[in-house]
């Protein structure tokens, strides 16, 4: 089943029922106003929604509109919760040894996690709004899942029966505040600014065969200003399962439904050793930081820039015959000019 949210003015927009073919879409307003409502009362909608879901895959709603991803919102335009992971531990080492940090033998074993804002996302098709440059703008592509009631301390092994649905994301940062917060001692806060998801969010069944052992076995493409940067596999080099980082989320409280909890960015190594850019004949890279790690290990210093205004990045998933699962996160950077 895919469902996205119509940005309609509103600060939670409207739930509609997408065809499997991206093309149609059908108000679900009968059965939940918003994709927060469904997943309030799971066990209720989602039946009701998977029949409409079917007739309009079928043909069979007359009033079926075309979808159109440039007028979504975020599917949850803004959640409870939002609790980033980072399950590919090569992403955490690199981009620690960029900021001259060493890896601690825990990151191999306990995830790392911290909780973004979740009041306000961005949308996937549009601007990401930042006030300045010098901030070290990058993108990070990641997949998250959306969860219904998890309730606290919830093993791994019950965590994926409360995987309801599945996202893209943009987890945006700004590299050059990083340091200087984490300095602090406190954790991640200005240097992550508002996140966007996917057009769709799908159940898991969406998925086929690509979700196995709690990891979804497909490439993740992002793309910078219409060139491809990174196509990782993102079954590959998952050192944390989708289950466990739930259940690390859950470990001390309880999960409400609507809970969106991210993976980190994707990566893979490559021949055991730090991955290559897709013109080396690599997987190339979901975010910025770790091309420029991979640059100053290589010739001392880094060369590729972070993001400046007017920049494009689209990142999307194709399922095994070639068609897009999520639809396509697609923005550009632009200046932010604040309110008067």
């Amino acid at each position: 089943m895919k469902l996205a949210t119509l940005n309609t003015g509103g600060r939670d927009g409207a739930l509609v029922i997408v065809s499997r073919d991206l093309k149609n879409c059908i108000p679900a307003g009968d059965i939940a106003p918003t994709l927060q409502d469904a997943l309030d009362d799971w066990a209720g909608t989602a039946p009701k929604l998977r029949d409409l879901y079917d007739r309009l895959n079928a043909g069979e709603c007359a009033d079926a509109l075309p979808f159109e991803e440039d007028k979504t919102a975020s599917p949850l335009p803004r959640a409870y919760q939002w609790a980033d992971g980072s399950a590919y531990v090569n992403h955490v080492e690199l981009v620690r040894r960029a900021r001259g940090a060493t890896l601690p033998d825990s990151f191999w074993t306990d995830p790392l996690m911290y909780q973004g804002g979740s009041d306000s996302f961005l949308p996937p098709r549009g601007e990401i709004p930042i006030a300045d440059e010098a901030w070290g703008i990058d993108f990070e592509a990641e997949i998250a899942v959306v969860t219904d009631d998890v309730p606290m301390g919830t093993p791994a092994e019950k965590c994926e029966e409360h995987i309801k649905l599945f996202m893209l994301v943009n987890d945006v940062s700004l590299r050059n505040l990083i340091p200087g917060e984490l300095a602090k001692g406190f954790g991640f806060f200005q240097s992550k600014p508002s996140s966007a998801f996917s057009p769709v969010a799908v159940t898991p069944d969406e998925l086929g065969t690509a979700w196995r052992g709690g990891k979804v076995h497909l490439p993740l493409r992002s793309y910078l200003n219409g060139e491809k940067f990174g196509e990782p596999d993102a079954g590959v080099d998952m050192t944390f399962n989708f289950p466990t980082i739930v259940a690390h989320a859950a470990k001390t409280r309880p999960l409400g439904a609507g809970t969106i909890v991210g993976s980190g960015t994707v990566s893979n190594k490559m021949d055991g050793g730090p991955g290559k850019p897709i013109g080396e004949g690599g997987k190339g890279y979901s975010c910025i930081a770790e091309i420029r790690m991979i640059e100053t290990i290589m010739r001392g210093k880094p060369k590729t820039d972070f993001m400046k205004f007017g920049d494009r990045v689209r990142i999307e998933m194709l399922d095994e015959e070639g068609r897009s699962i999520f639809g396509a996160i697609d923005q550009t950077v632009s200046r932010y000019t604040p309110q008067s």
